[in-house]
């Protein structure tokens, strides 16, 4: 049994320590509470103050302190160590360098975790509607906190770029209800005016919502007319800063310029089999040609948000059932996979949000579209479903949220390393290809993504590092990277929406280090099978390696690596 006795820190198992260590970044962090279904601050915002930053940085580094200092009682608590011990240094690097004050980026930034935290609230019974109506009204004020932290990054030059705060106002505007539509917070409490409501309570709504709609309001023209100009006009966050994030995002201390080289060979290798992929679909074919013949076949279209949806849920419906019992070991509460079309204003693209630990939320792939997008070409997009669905986010953040017997809190529900998830969800893309899961036009949008996905590794690193474009690369060779250039890569070499392309381009900028972790991520996860095969021989088994890769929990690449190598000839990890 895992050690998660009471007592003082130093005299506490590390299971312990880390359990507690979540419920009390909880209570300093609501939204991500909520995020990870934890109950008690339904009603609280997190606090995105330089003093509530300074917070949580303490918490961390005290935890840290205890968890070093104990002794495991065992080699689960030896992981959860060494999972803790890496994850607390990144933190507090990030922190020192201030790089957490002056987070603000288009994806996945404070700002859109106070809009999309009300997506995860439940809103069935009057006391949840009230706990939403309390949580609006206290908008204002986490803006404010928020505000605060930003004017302290751009004091110390650590604000993001100046492209990256009027493309985040835009956000704010299109929330806020000033381009065109009603605000996300009107929309969002519009539903409860249909459920017999009390009017003291539907008040009370009304004005949180205005409360809301306003501060966003407020913090869009705050961002355009006081923190662009003071923000930097260059993209490039340089060597040190890009050093720090990409150990965030990847858990590695990774050679960069070997990165790069590789993310170039991916690139070539990747782009000559979609041209291979192109010709079978109409012979003579460019990758691009073939896209236009796909997205003209109504085999591959679906119209309307409706049937969109419809499309996401049976086919995840089906991966789920070809999966179970064969390549995975899929329990009944991960058969279930909530799809939802996500409310306007953010990126394009997906994304997910786990199960909370009970299940009485299941996991849950949300589709971001354009409001003027009504038809959808299913061939592009099978791939994703895998990707967010099963057997990738799905499959891996549930098979955690399960593992309470091996895995504590922290492990199960807070540590997410983009190396090791974003990893697995690409592993899980090639391998719905490896079963044979993919026509011709699904692979062409298979490899498609594969591309931009190599294609994110060399603009991400060559912008923010100010690289060269290589010889032998076709593109430019010899000239220093601009976001110009990389916006030009995606539209001529790459099969990729132009609308989101753009937006691929302004997450790169926002968001340095992020991007290229898929694909490196994706490199040590299959180097990781092909390892295990060559251990077992034949008796190598495909769903054992899944279960028991998945059952280890998120990590750094580097802490995986380590795991990994430690194991005896023939063992395999068992979390």
């Amino acid at each position: 049994m895992s050690n998660r006795d009471g007592g003082r820190p130093g005299q506490r198992g590390v299971h312990a320590l880390s359990d507690a260590y979540v419920a009390d970044y909880a209570a300093l962090d609501p939204i991500m509470a909520t995020y990870l279904g934890i109950p008690g601050n339904e009603q609280d915002l997190t606090d995105y103050s330089p003093d509530g930053y300074l917070a949580r940085a303490e918490l961390s580094a005290r935890a840290v302190r205890h968890i070093e200092a104990a002794r495991p009682a065992d080699a689960t608590e030896r992981v959860a160590q060494a999972v803790f011990a890496e994850r607390g240094g990144v933190t507090r690097e990030v922190h020192d360098a201030g790089l957490d004050l002056g987070a603000l980026n288009v994806t996945f930034s404070p700002v859109q975790h106070l809009r999309e935290v009300f997506d995860l609230m439940p809103t069935g019974t009057e006391e949840d509607w009230s706990a939403v109506a309390v949580r609006l009204g206290r908008v204002p004020q986490a803006l404010t906190g928020l505000r605060a932290s930003l004017d302290r990054a751009a004091d110390t030059g650590t604000v993001t770029a100046a492209r990256q705060v009027v493309r985040v106002a835009e956000q704010c505007e299109t929330w806020a209800g000033l381009r065109g539509a009603p605000s996300y917070f009107e929309s969002f409490t519009d539903p409860a005016r249909q459920n017999g409501t009390s009017s003291m309570l539907l008040a009370a709504l009304d004005s949180g919502a205005r409360a809301a709609a306003g501060a966003y309001a407020g913090f869009a023209a705050f961002l355009r007319d006081e923190l662009a100009s003071r923000a930097p006009e260059g993209d490039a966050v340089g060597a040190d800063v890009y050093r720090i994030a990409s150990r965030q995002f990847t858990g590695a201390r990774l050679d960069l310029q070997e990165a790069y080289a590789w993310g170039w060979e991916e690139f070539l290798r990747v782009e000559a089999e979609l041209r291979q992929v192109a010709d079978r679909v109409r012979r003579g074919a460019t990758p691009a040609a073939a896209a236009a013949v796909l997205d003209a076949d109504p085999r591959y279209q679906v119209r309307g948000r409706q049937q969109l949806l419809e499309w996401m849920r049976s086919l995840s419906a089906k991966a789920l059932t070809a999966l179970r019992d064969r390549e995975f070991d899929i329990p009944d509460e991960l058969m279930t996979l909530d799809c939802r079309i996500a409310p306007p204003g953010g990126g394009v693209g997906a994304y997910y949000n786990g199960p909370t630990q009970d299940f009485s939320r299941p996991g849950t792939m949300w589709w971001s579209v354009p409001a003027d997008r009504h038809v959808f070409p299913t061939w592009r997009e099978a791939t994703t479903v895998y990707h967010e669905g099963a057997p990738g986010h799905h499959l891996q953040i549930g098979t955690a949220v399960r593992c309470s017997d091996r895995l504590n809190s922290f492990q199960r529900l807070l540590c997410w390393v983009p190396g090791h998830g974003e990893g697995w969800a690409l592993y899980a893309e090639r391998l719905m290809r490896d079963l044979g899961h993919l026509d011709d036009g699904e692979l062409l949008g298979m490899l498609g993504a594969q591309l931009l996905r190599s294609a994110r590794v060399v603009i991400d690193l060559g912008i923010h590092l100010e690289l060269d474009l290589p010889a032998g690369c076709g593109f430019h060779e010899g000239e220093r990277w601009s976001p110009a250039l990389g916006l030009e890569l995606l539209l001529s070499r790459t099969i990729v929406d132009p609308g989101q392309a753009r937006d691929e381009i302004d997450r790169y900028l926002g968001w340095p280090g992020q991007a290229p972790a898929y694909k490196l991520g994706e490199r040590l996860w299959l180097r990781a099978r092909d390892e295990a095969r060559e251990r077992h021989g034949d008796t190598f088994d495909l769903p054992t390696f899944h279960r028991q890769a998945l059952e280890m929990g998120s990590m750094g690449l580097d802490t995986l690596r380590e795991q990994l190598d430690a194991l005896p000839a023939g063992a395999e990890p068992t979390g």
